[in-house]
C-alpha cells in the first residue's frame, strides 16, 4: 500500500504507467490496448494518458492503467528526452541532456537498449586476466561503421582495442564480422596467373615475330636518331634492333626487313605480334600483310602478353643503347 503513493524508477518498464488518476494532469482518454505486469497475469487496460509534474522534470505520456497498483517511471522513456539516468548505492539521479561523460575509461559495462529495455546478453562474456568483463554486442551497422573508420581493420584486432581501451571514442562493445564488407572481399581476391608453357608451340624460325617501338629517347644519336624498333623471333629469341629518326620510318623498315630476312633464312613470316600503335596499324602495313598473308595479333593494354613483350624489349635496351651511341648505319643484330 505504501508503494501506491510512490513512483518507482524502473529500467525494465517500457512506458510510464500509473494506477492513480489523481496524479495526472492534461488527462485524455485513449484506447491503448492492454499491458502485462507482475502480480496480475491478465494485465490491464490502458484507458488514458496524462502528465505527472515534479517541478524540474515532467513525466509526459503517462499511461493510466486502473488495475496497476504502482506508479512506474520508465528509464527508456526518460532517455528519449535526452536525459541520462544514473543509479548508485544510495540514489537514482536523472541528469540533464547537457551531461557528458568525462572519462570513457570509467565505463565498465555498456548494455544496449532493445524494445525499450536494457538487458545484458550473458552469452557475450569476454575474459580479461582473472576478471570477467561483459560487453554488449555491437549491431551490424556499428560493426561496419567502425570497421571502415579504422581502415578496414580485422575484427579480432578491433576487440583487442576495445578491451585495452586503446582508441578514444571507440564503443566498449563486442564487434563481430558478418562477412558483408565488399571492399575486403574484393581486396582478398587473387588474379589468376598465366602459367608458362613447358614446350614451345612454335617449331620454325620466323613463324612468330614480336615487335615494339620505343621513344623518344632523352639523348639523340649523332645521326639524330630518337626511336628504336625491336624485333624478336619467338623460336630462336634472335633479336634485331633498328634506329629511327621518326615513327613514319617504321612501315618502310619493316617491309624491307621482312622481305630480306625471308630470302636469307628461306622461311616465311606467318604471324606478327605487336601493340595497337599507329606505326604498326596503318594502311601501308595493312596492305603489305594482306599481300604476304601475314596474320597480325594486337595485344590489349596491360595484359601479360604485352608485359612480356615489354620485358623482352627492356632486356635489349642496354645493348641497344651502346650501339645507338656508336650510331651504326646498318641494323644491329644480337
Amino acid at each position: 500500500m505504501d508503494l501506491q503513493d510512490q513512483g518507482v524508477i524502473d529500467s525494465g518498464c517500457s512506458r510510464h504507467m500509473t494506477g492513480n488518476m489523481s496524479y495526472l494532469t492534461d488527462y485524455e482518454e485513449i484506447d491503448g490496448g492492454y499491458v502485462a505486469f507482475g502480480g496480475n497475469p491478465k494485465g490491464g487496460k490502458i484507458t488514458g494518458k496524462g502528465t505527472i509534474k515534479t517541478g524540474n522534470l515532467d513525466f509526459e505520456n503517462v499511461y493510466f492503467v486502473r488495475e496497476l497498483k504502482f506508479n512506474l517511471f520508465s528509464v527508456s522513456q526518460m532517455c528519449d528526452k535526452k536525459n541520462s539516468v544514473l543509479f548508485n548505492d544510495t540514489e537514482c539521479i536523472v541528469l540533464s541532456p547537457n551531461f557528458k561523460l568525462i572519462d570513457e575509461s570509467q565505463v565498465l559495462l555498456r548494455v544496449p537498449r532493445k524494445n525499450n529495455m536494457y538487458s545484458v546478453d550473458l552469452k557475450n562474456i569476454v575474459p580479461k586476466g582473472g576478471l570477467t568483463c561483459l560487453f554488449a554486442k555491437a549491431t551490424s551497422d556499428e560493426s561496419k561503421l567502425w570497421h571502415r573508420r579504422l581502415g578496414h581493420l580485422n575484427f579480432k584486432t578491433m576487440n583487442k582495442l576495445v578491451k585495452g581501451n586503446l582508441v578514444r571514442g571507440l564503443p566498449s562493445k563486442l564487434f563481430e564480422n558478418d562477412q558483408t564488407c565488399v571492399a575486403c572481399q574484393k581486396g582478398k581476391q587473387h588474379r589468376a596467373s598465366c602459367k608458362s608453357k613447358t614446350e614451345n608451340s612454335i617449331s620454325l624460325p620466323l613463324h612468330l615475330l614480336h615487335m615494339d617501338l620505343f621513344g623518344l629517347t632523352f639523348v639523340k644519336s649523332l645521326k639524330k636518331k630518337m626511336y628504336c624498333l625491336v624485333v624478336t623471333d619467338d623460336y630462336s629469341r634472335f633479336t634485331w634492333v633498328f634506329f629511327l629518326a621518326t615513327k613514319d620510318e617504321t612501315s618502310g623498315i619493316l617491309k624491307s626487313f621482312i622481305i630480306g630476312i625471308e630470302n636469307l633464312v628461306d622461311h616465311k613470316v606467318k604471324v606478327i605480334r605487336c601493340d595497337n600503335g599507329t606505326e604498326f596499324k596503318n594502311r601501308e602495313m595493312n596492305q603489305f600483310c594482306e599481300m604476304k598473308g601475314i596474320l597480325r595479333q594486337f595485344s590489349v593494354a596491360r595484359t601479360p602478353q604485352q608485359n612480356g613483350v615489354a620485358e623482352r624489349r627492356n632486356r635489349t635496351l642496354i645493348e641497344a643503347a651502346r650501339t645507338m651511341l656508336a650510331d651504326s648505319k646498318l641494323p644491329t643484330t644480337f
